[in-house]
């Protein structure tokens, strides 16, 4: 698997907290993040930043977060 970067539309509040809205892909499709379900932070470094997982139509996905960036893992 390797890591696929995007552009994300994102809410930033008072606290802190960030919370995914849009993933925009590379060849221009949009995708509209339905529901933030869960966030994550690793342990045992299984990955870089927070994971995010996020309900798009009706399928679950994971959305990380590393600094500035975001990405998801893609098949090769």
């Amino acid at each position: 698997m390797r890591r696929v970067y995007v552009t994300v539309d994102c809410r930033q509040f008072k606290s802190g907290e960030i919370k995914p809205l849009k993933i925009h892909w590379h060849d221009g499709r949009v995708w509209e993040i339905k529901r933030l379900l869960h966030s994550a932070y690793p342990v045992d470094d299984e990955f870089k930043g927070v994971r995010y997982t996020v309900l798009i139509g009706d399928t679950e996905k994971y959305l990380y977060r590393y600094n500035d960036q975001w990405y998801v893992m893609a098949d090769a």
